[in-house]
């Protein structure tokens, strides 16, 4: 059974706190463990229909400790329906991981399916920034306000092609946080596009030359390091800035 969280279970203040948007598998479920291990408490969110996930064990493993949200970053009225769930709750980091592509990622953007195209942009660009935009405010002056983008989202760094439709969402991803921030510029808090690399997963396949234990911890901690430098950063896992 699902755990809705509540007012009254959040973690003491003195417990730091991840509200992590897409952790049922994969990089977010790394995530998730990571921050575990380092002692922090984590809100996690699976889509409506998954009926058991490594975030669900990974609960059941730490009690008290992980508490499990459910939403669809694709529908706006679960996004809406979270903020009300989370009212009165504040969190030191919102992270949003989000990431998917067309079915044939070796199609031009000329051959793209219209639908295709559309879910790609709405899972990896629309979804994630609404989530920004309608839970930023659980994060105090000092937290931090981050999204998984991607290197393949670097303009500059684009000189093999290939996954034109993925590349683009997640450009599209970095301009509109880019709007976000230039809309914030007076915030103190820490805003960051991470690039975790190209791992092996479900979405990266089993080609890539990442594991997951050699790119999560590493941009946990790159993460970590950016609290209290206000403004947006886009970084690889190590640390290194990606050019736009």
């Amino acid at each position: 059974m699902l755990r809705v969280t509540t007012f009254k279970e959040r973690p003491m203040a003195s417990t730091p706190s991840i509200l992590l948007i897409g952790a049922s598998r994969g990089l977010g479920h790394a995530m998730a463990v990571e921050f575990l291990a380092k002692g922090w408490h984590v809100v996690g969110t699976v889509r409506r229909g998954s009926d058991r996930t490594p975030l669900h064990a990974l609960a059941e493993a730490h009690p008290g400790r992980v508490d499990i949200e459910v939403i669809d970053i694709c529908e706006q009225g679960q996004i809406t329906a979270l903020n009300e769930r989370l009212h009165g709750r504040a969190f030191d980091i919102l992270f949003v991981n989000a990431g998917t592509t067309n079915r044939d990622p070796t199609q031009t953007i000329g051959e793209v399916a219209t639908d295709d195209f559309m879910h790609v942009m709405l899972t990896n660009t629309l979804g994630p920034m609404r989530v920004v935009e309608a839970l930023e405010h659980l994060v105090p002056t000092d937290g931090i306000v981050g999204v998984m983008s991607s290197g393949q989202g670097s303009v500059g760094n684009n000189e093999g092609g290939q996954r034109e439709v993925y590349r683009a969402s997640k450009a599209a991803l970095n301009m509109c946080m880019r709007s976000f921030a230039a809309r914030h510029a007076g915030s103190s808090r820490a805003m960051l596009l991470m690039a975790p690399g190209w791992v092996r997963t479900e979405l990266g396949g089993a080609e890539a030359p990442l594991t997951i234990e050699e790119s999560v911890p590493s941009l946990v901690d790159v993460l970590l390091s950016q609290r209290g430098t206000p403004g947006l950063r886009y970084l690889d896992y190590r640390g290194r800035m990606v050019p736009w």
